[in-house]
């Protein structure tokens, strides 16, 4: 059930979550000595490293929450919590498996049927499968619901689809995306274009798909473009129910927006930050550090709660949606608040690892408020939700 309320219970305290996340700070020291990775900021979009996601596959940290029968291992969604949130902080690159764990596997599991969830499941639990979203498209902005993508059956009964998706990230090394598309006319009314919309789960090496790279400012390519030209894919491949994609879609969103990775994309910055001014005689850096480490643990605090509520079997859409907005405008002020007290050059190439963090998170900064639906739609979310507008 939609939860219209932005008070949620605490999150308890967890000495199983506590457990793993030594367990996984211990491998991720040992990796990092190893030379596996280097940390980096905004690696849950930007860091596809195959083999490490394996790694965590293999360790059970990918599926956590999940059933054993799908190849899952069944843990609470504050030992999950756990896991991801030590990952953020290292910089490591989880990316390849990010949105298949995250939430193509939960939307799976609540609308998938039995062959869908047996096929795919196992193979995203062990870091092998990878997924991107197919929500957004090209001269749409943020109007979701104005979706041009058309799927329509065909003599045998499979789905043809044709047109395209925008800022897919890394659909050029993913397997699977679950694409929203229109399989019927909209109806009437101010919400009649959430009607005759459907999700389909589409494998990314059928004929007919082409997947063009967007580069962002460092040239850097994970988004992309993806468009489908009378793409045939199987009929068995609907997710869920046809005409329920707009109920399916809002509902994947508690996942994509409530989480760590809204607020800890730059925190590799505030970490290398914290360790440059932490006995810094400059009460400027200081004041800085105070106020950047207070909004950080409410920001936390907030989005505990979520994941608590998720673990209830409740959709706290709307505080996820606060999450995202408080949470990503955290993530630029971050670079300007630490470019202020700090004198240092911004640089890739730098040798100061603080001179780099910062680079890489200005030249990032543009997607942080844009992508899960930006900061003004999300306002609007929330506003609708508590009844204001």
């Amino acid at each position: 059930m939609s939860n219209t309320s932005l008070t949620l219970a605490p999150a308890p305290r967890s000495e199983a979550a506590e457990q793993v996340r030594a367990e996984v700070r211990e491998f991720l020291a040992a990796e990092l000595a190893a030379g596996t990775f280097r940390t980096h900021v905004d690696t849950w979009l930007s860091g596809v490293d195959p083999a490490f996601s394996r790694k965590l596959g293999q360790r059970g940290w990918l599926g956590m929450t999940w059933p054993r029968k799908y190849g899952g291992h069944e843990r609470s969604a504050m030992e999950r919590y756990a896991v991801t949130e030590e990952l953020l902080a290292a910089g490591a690159p989880v990316a390849a498996h990010w949105i298949a764990d995250r939430q193509s596997g939960p939307n799976l599991l609540r609308y998938g049927t039995e062959e869908q969830r047996r096929t795919i499941l196992p193979r995203i639990a062990a870091g092998e499968c990878y997924f991107v979203i197919g929500m957004s498209e090209p001269d749409s902005g943020s109007d979701l619901a104005s979706i041009r993508t058309k799927a329509s059956r065909n003599g045998d009964g499979d789905w043809v689809v044709n047109g395209a998706k925008v800022w897919t990230s890394n659909a050029h090394a993913s397997h699977y995306g679950i694409v929203l598309v229109r399989t019927s006319p909209p109806g009437e009314g101010p919400r009649g274009r959430h009607q005759g919309l459907s999700q389909l789960l589409v494998d990314l090496s059928l004929p007919g798909i082409t997947v063009n790279p967007i580069r962002i400012l460092d040239g850097g390519h994970h988004f992309n473009e993806v468009v489908f030209e009378d793409v045939v894919v199987p009929g068995d491949m609907l997710l869920g129910e046809e005409g329920n994609g707009w109920h399916q879609v809002t509902a994947e969103l508690a996942f994509e927006r409530s989480g760590p990775e809204r607020f800890l994309s730059t925190y590799p910055l505030v970490a290398e930050f914290a360790r440059r001014v932490a006995g810094s005689p400059d009460p400027a850096a200081l004041a800085t550090l105070g106020r950047l480490s207070a909004r950080l643990l409410a920001l936390r605090q907030m989005s505990l709660r979520i994941a608590a509520a998720l673990d209830r079997g409740e959709l706290p859409d709307i505080p996820a949606a606060l999450v995202k907005d408080v949470g990503t405008t955290f993530e630029g002020d971050v670079i300007e608040e630490i470019r202020r007290v700090v004198d240092v050059t911004p640089s890739l190439d730098s040798p100061d690892p603080l001179g780099r963090a910062l680079a890489e998170a200005q030249l990032h900064a543009p997607g942080y408020t844009l992508r899960g639906g930006t900061n003004e739609i999300l306002k609007g979310i929330v506003a609708r939700g508590l009844g204001l507008r």
